[in-house]
């Protein structure tokens, strides 16, 4: 374990009463350390800590508005009561109040499945959320709980359970060490990566190429990352799972299958060859729109290369094969001799929180998908939740176990999910409804009680989930850079009275140290029944005193840490971690690069890597094969895309991230706008299966004829929604246009890359 000695939150550098503290930026997987500078309890001024382990100074455009999104005078800072038709400022205890009689108004009539929950992405980055989100859901107990995940990386989820039996034992790529890239359905220069926590995601790809590597892009669109790789290989929308078939059957083919360091722990070897048999070059390349030849040399150059990588992400899983693209994506890291090696396709040992290092190393349960089924339509649960696309319709379809109330933590599924027009009139139907959220957005705007959380910088961080998945094992922890507003209770705090709300707890005794006693004492009776585990054995009541006088997410935090496979143990090992070790590196702690561990990583019942999953399979010989066999739709595909500026729709209301050129645009290529009379600038109507929206057309050749784009999280003209900056720069919803009945049927993900559309001119 190594560090950092130096520190500027224990001795701060003061210059005319300010202090600059170290903070790890909550807005995107980068995870990059920031240097925050305050004066007389005001930021004055962010930027990238050069002093930070994993990110050394790095920082895009998003990490500096914390301090704009801190002041912004839009954000909610007490709770909202609707009364009369109007949602009105109200005290905490009038609101806790509102929700106990709504809710418990709900439930008392039609049961707890007629309450609903959805859970944004922003959840992901937040670290009391991560940790109480689970008791609050478990005190609703509904089936009805909904989230993010269906509209993004659940099919990479299940695909990754299916073959290591963990859903967090994924594979990420070693791209600080890699000769060769092979990336679909990414742009890390905009995003900052996905699936592979990295910050400097950029300046990590440009040094591939420096070092005489190679870095190949496989995407309909000609993105940033695209302009900078070494080759752009363009590929129709939705097909990536075909391009990958091929690339395997060319492998199997010419006897060039390799299965490296793994290859005792691997199964199904038989079984995928024979599924990609029918996809050859040739097959597959019409469909594609990429030659065969090409697709051969894909494929051999991951084979040629002293090390290799493949690595896909919302571009393949937000398509109609979203499961079987991820799994592929994975098979090749295997048949290619690169999974588990430097330079290939690794796992992270997280500090805290991952359950791939926990118990026994290589067998466990592996995963259970479809335990039960939607009410309506009878699509599957994975996870714990129900896909996405089924809300609207649960929410209108009378019947036992129709939703009537919804609870949103953090979330705005008007914009960011399918069939948006008819999701919003779904929740005005609705009998009661709760956000936790700090905007009153184009969903929260239905709330009858808004219960606002604290901003950013008035909460502590650490990755729990991301670190899981980082290209290099790392840790850091940042306590809050401000204080709580008098009387603002944090995050964790609202859960846990909201878990007791639901569990019919008066809210006059509402205390949220009840929820936080039960959690922590949960989870250090699973670390010492753990007997391969650090503190085995030892007494629940010792544990609890030694991390003592911490509450709250830095008491579960620190019993992680310490019970971790870097962890002091309580003492076990005395030079280990704990969030005292991270209190006084604040600038992080550096655990090394990914080492192999296979199998140890693996959690399957029989300790195998299962190279051929028998639902996807299933899913290759349904759908796949006859799909091969259909003439390519010649008509206009509609794909999303990712702005440096931009992730979650909440950030549109900050000025400096919308300023400037309008980006909620419908690109187009130019034959494609010539065919239809468009002109730069002018106005398109684009018409789908669910819906039409109206945007403004930019004619480009960066994407590939029969492609449209327009990007994700826009819309920010429904009445009722508070957010000034956003109205003046509205631009228009994609997810009007998705389909709720086009979706991956394994993972019940929505498609949202490859729906097919009409676009035609509007006159001025």
């Amino acid at each position: 374990m190594t560090a950092t000695d130096v520190r500027i939150d224990d001795d701060p550098v003061e210059d005319d009463g300010d202090s600059t503290v170290p903070r790890t930026c909550p807005l995107c997987e980068a995870g990059c350390g920031l240097a925050v500078t305050v004066r007389d309890g005001s930021v004055t001024r962010i930027r990238g800590d050069l002093l930070d382990v994993f990110s050394r100074g790095f920082l895009c455009p998003k990490g500096s508005t914390l301090k704009q999104l801190h002041e912004d005078p839009d954000r909610l800072r007490q709770p909202l009561v609707r009364r009369g038709g109007r949602l009105e400022p109200a005290t905490w205890q009038e609101a806790w109040q509102a929700v106990a009689d709504g809710l418990g108004r709900v439930i008392a009539e039609r049961g707890r499945s007629a309450v609903g929950a959805y859970v944004g992405n922003p959840n992901a980055h937040n670290l009391g959320a991560l940790l109480y989100n689970r008791a609050f859901l478990r005190a609703l107990g509904s089936p009805n709980v909904f989230s993010a995940s269906t509209v993004d990386q659940r099919p990479k989820e299940i695909a990754t359970g299916l073959m290591f039996g963990n859903v967090l034992t994924t594979p990420v790529p070693d791209i600080d060490r890699t000769d060769h890239l092979l990336i679909l359905g990414a742009n890390p220069f905009a995003s900052n990566g996905s699936f592979a926590t990295a910050p400097d995601w950029p300046g990590r790809l440009r040094a591939i190429i420096g070092r005489g590597g190679r870095v190949v892009v496989v995407d309909p669109r000609r993105t940033k990352t695209a302009e900078e790789a070494s080759e752009h290989v363009a590929i129709r929308p939705g097909t990536d799972p075909f391009l990958l078939a091929a690339m395997l059957q060319e492998l199997f083919a010419a006897d060039r299958v390799d299965l490296g360091t793994v290859a005792e722990w691997v199964k199904g070897t038989e079984e995928l060859a024979e599924a990609v048999a029918p996809f050859t070059p040739d097959a597959v390349a019409g469909r594609c729109g990429v030659p065969a030849e090409t697709i051969r040399r894909l494929a051999h150059d991951l084979v040629d290369a002293d090390s290799a990588a493949v690595y896909a992400r919302i571009g393949t899983t937000v398509s109609p094969f979203g499961t079987v693209t991820s799994w592929l994506v994975d098979a090749l890291n295997v048949c290619t001799g690169n999974l588990d090696r430097p330079g290939g396709a690794m796992f992270t040992r997280a500090a805290a929180g991952a359950s791939n290092t926990r118990g026994a190393g290589r067998y466990g349960r592996g995963i259970r998908l479809g335990r039960r089924q939607s009410r309506v339509r009878g699509l599957p649960e994975t996870f714990g939740e129900l896909p996405v696309v089924a809300l609207a319709e649960e929410i209108e379809t009378p019947g036992a176990g129709q939703i009537r109330a919804m609870i949103t933590v953090a979330g705005n599924p008007i914009l960011s999910t399918p069939d948006a027009t008819r999701l919003d009139a779904a929740f005005a139907s609705l009998d009661f409804v709760v956000a936790v959220d700090i905007y009153l957005n184009e969903t929260t705007r239905h709330a009858d009680v808004v219960l606002p959380a604290p901003s950013a910088l008035q909460k502590s961080h650490y990755d729990i989930a991301l670190l899981q998945l980082a290209v290099r094992n790392v840790a850091n922890y940042s306590p809050a850079v401000l204080p709580l507003d008098p009387g603002q209770p944090d995050e964790w705090e609202i859960l846990a009275v909201l878990s007791l709300l639901l569990q019919g707890v008066d809210p006059a005794g509402a205390d949220p140290s009840i929820v936080d006693d039960l959690v922590i004492r949960q989870l250090a009776e699973s670390a010492v029944g753990d007997e391969h585990g650090l503190v085995a054995g030892r007494d629940v009541d010792e544990l609890l005193a030694l991390l003592e006088p911490r509450r709250g997410p830095e008491r579960v935090l620190d019993l992680m840490l310490r019970t971790g496979p870097y962890g002091d143990g309580f003492g076990a090992r005395p030079d280990g971690l704990s969030l005292d070790v991270l209190v006084a590196h604040p600038h992080g702690v550096d655990l090394g690069a990914l080492q192999p561990r296979m199998p140890e990583a693996l959690r399957q019942p029989d300790g195998m890597i299962d190279l051929a999953p028998e639902v996807l399979l299933a899913d290759v010989g349904a759908r796949m094969r006859p799909a091969l066999e259909e003439a390519p739709d010649d008509g206009l595909l509609l794909i999303g895309r990712r702005h440096l500026r931009s992730n979650n729709s909440w950030m549109h209301n900050v000025e400096v991230l919308v300023k400037g050129k309008p980006r909620c645009t419908l690109q187009i290529h130019p034959d494609d706008a010539a065919a239809r009379g468009l002109a730069d600038g002018g106005e398109a109507e684009v018409r789908s299966s669910a819906g039409a929206v109206v945007a403004p057309v930019e004619i480009t050749d960066s994407v590939a004829a029969g492609v449209v784009s327009l990007p994700h999280g826009w819309g920010h003209d429904l009445p009722g929604a508070r957010l000034s900056v956003a109205a003046e720069h509205a631009g228009v919803n994609s997810n009007v246009l998705a389909p709720a009945d086009l979706f991956d049927p394994v993972s019940g993900t929505a498609v949202l890359n490859g729906i097919p559309v009409e676009v035609r001119a509007v006159p001025a």
